[in-house]
């Protein structure tokens, strides 16, 4: 059984992975500072043992896309995926803003009510740059970082130059579309029989959530996740994993450098043979990498 709260259209998944996520997709009311209304926040927790592992998903994107990863996390540590606010399942409330501030606040209380001890943060794509903002604002919740083809050296989204009335509606009609959403899937994929059309209703699920091009247009309008400077990434303080697939077409390679050079304490492993997405692509390539790091002692000078 799905729980009630996802779209009727989560029946027409066929992949086993994305199914028995979905089946275990949670929720849970989470009280934020900045509205006086609790955010109900949608997320996935397997495992047990070891030091926590939180996931987080890139832009415009759910819980879903680690359903090949986390499960293989999962044997052998706590395991979390969490939908940011303003994407994925979780609630967008009227009224609320949909920035990167507000979303590290609301990730913050998350993890303050239902995980309480410090975590190794993973996020993929947009993903990497919200863990980046984390890691920075709350040291001290994050004992290691993992970066996957992280955005966060180029701020801004393309979008954000329509995004004033009609044409921000329109741009999120546009990601809306299909045809439009199976281009990228392929663009991210080396593997292209990966982007079949089962993944293709997995990455657009959360489309028919309530509010979505709302909080997908407010996001945009704030700006998104600006750069960050070589003098910020200096003052990471967790190790960092860099894993990065060789044949990312769409961040590049040439990041992946970048990071590892600016960023104390970190070490970059390219992903053989893969695109944009190793935590889809080759997932248990990407979940050794991560488990034999979350297992290393930490040894800072």
């Amino acid at each position: 059984m799905f729980p009630s709260f996802l779209p009727a259209a989560v029946a027409q998944l066929t992949d086993t992975d994305a199914i028995a996520i979905a089946q275990n997709i949670q929720s849970q009311a989470i009280a934020i500072p900045v509205t006086n209304q609790p955010i109900t926040t949608t997320y996935v927790t397997q495992g047990s043992g070891g030091i926590p592992i939180l996931l987080i998903h890139g832009f415009d994107s759910s819980v879903l896309e680690f359903r090949r990863l986390l499960p293989l996390l999962a044997v052998s540590q706590e395991t979390w995926a969490v939908d940011l606010l303003g994407f994925g399942f979780t609630d967008r409330l009227a009224k609320i803003e949909f920035s990167p501030n507000v979303i590290k606040t609301h990730l913050y209380y998350f993890w303050q009510n239902l995980i309480k001890q410090p975590v190794i943060l993973v996020g993929a794509s947009m993903g990497g740059a919200a863990a980046i903002d984390f890691a920075l604002t709350y040291p001290e919740v994050v004992q290691k970082l993992v970066l996957i083809d992280s955005a966060g050296l180029k701020g801004g989204s393309p979008l954000s130059k329509l995004m004033f009335p009609p044409l921000d509606y329109l741009a999120t009609e546009v990601l809306r579309n299909l045809k439009i959403r199976d281009r990228i899937s392929r663009a991210a994929y080396k593997n292209q029989n990966l982007a079949s059309i089962d993944a293709l209703n997995c990455g657009a699920l959360h489309l028919q959530m309530p509010s979505w091009s709302q909080a997908l247009i407010a996001f945009t309008k704030s700006g998104g996740y600006k750069a960050f400077n070589i003098q910020q990434l200096s003052q990471i303080k967790p190790q960092t994993l860099i894993l990065w697939g060789d044949t990312d077409k769409i961040l590049g390679t040439k990041d992946a450098e970048v990071f590892n050079r600016a960023i104390p304490h970190s070490q970059l492993v390219w992903i053989e043979d893969c695109g944009h997405l190793p935590h889809l692509e080759a997932p248990q390539i990407t979940a050794q990498h991560i488990l034999e790091f979350s297992q290393k002692m930490q040894n800072l000078p």
